[in-house]
């Protein structure tokens, strides 16, 4: 346990220093082999109990790309304790479902875990954008994806608007995971993939529960 601690905490440090190959970072975290079957606790270096207050009051900016729609904002949404509502409504439209070209309400508290992650390793000098492959899903762009054989539950959060798949380059999706993690805000699903561009995370508002896709 304390060896994979030290291993996600030297991989965020390495990869903030900008020591990276490619689009992954320099030292891998573990093979499949190596990886355990359940999930264990978040490494210290996360536990969002230590944040201070300071941290939590900050005004609020997001900075995300589509990269299905090839859009990008980095918007003000969150200042002095209320939600700006143009902001909302076109972080509304950014995470809408781009298949299904439909938009509905974003969960605030998805916003607040999206903001955190990106706040949080800004700490460390890491300001790249937060990529949102899949926000809001229609029920019938939910469907077909199970019909493709791509990763969806049928009662899938994203149908709610309480869940995104994402991810940031050049950090490896264990350490964004065990990050996202680490804020007790719902359900964390870590997909790995064998990629350049690796795999990506779901976060979602639900209960709080952990999985491998």
């Amino acid at each position: 346990m304390q060896a994979r601690r030290n291993l996600l905490k030297k991989t965020l440090m390495l990869t903030a220093a900008g020591l990276v190959v490619g689009t992954r970072p320099l030292i891998s975290l573990a093979s499949d082999q190596d990886k355990p079957h359940e999930l264990a606790p978040p490494p210290d270096l996360f536990d969002s109990q230590a944040l201070d207050i300071d941290f939590w009051v900050q005004p609020r900016t997001l900075d995300l790309i589509r990269p299905a729609s090839g859009e990008r904002t980095k918007i003000l949404y969150w200042k002095d304790g209320e939600v700006k509502e143009s902001a909302y409504e076109q972080l509304c439209h950014l995470l809408r479902d781009v298949n299904g070209k439909k938009t509905a309400p974003i969960d605030p508290k998805l916003l607040e875990t999206l903001w955190a992650t990106q706040a949080f390793i800004a700490r460390f000098g890491m300001t790249k954008p937060l990529e949102i492959l899949s926000g809001y899903r229609t029920p019938e762009s939910n469907k077909r994806l199970i019909e493709e054989g791509i990763p969806a539950a049928r009662k899938s959060l994203h149908l709610e608007g309480k869940a995104a798949d994402i991810r940031i380059a050049q950090l490896h999706e264990e350490v964004l995971g065990e990050l996202i993690r680490s804020f007790r805000q719902g359900g964390v699903g870590f997909y790995y993939r064998p990629s350049a561009r690796g795999g990506w995370i779901h976060t979602d508002t639900g209960l709080q529960r952990t999985w491998k896709g």
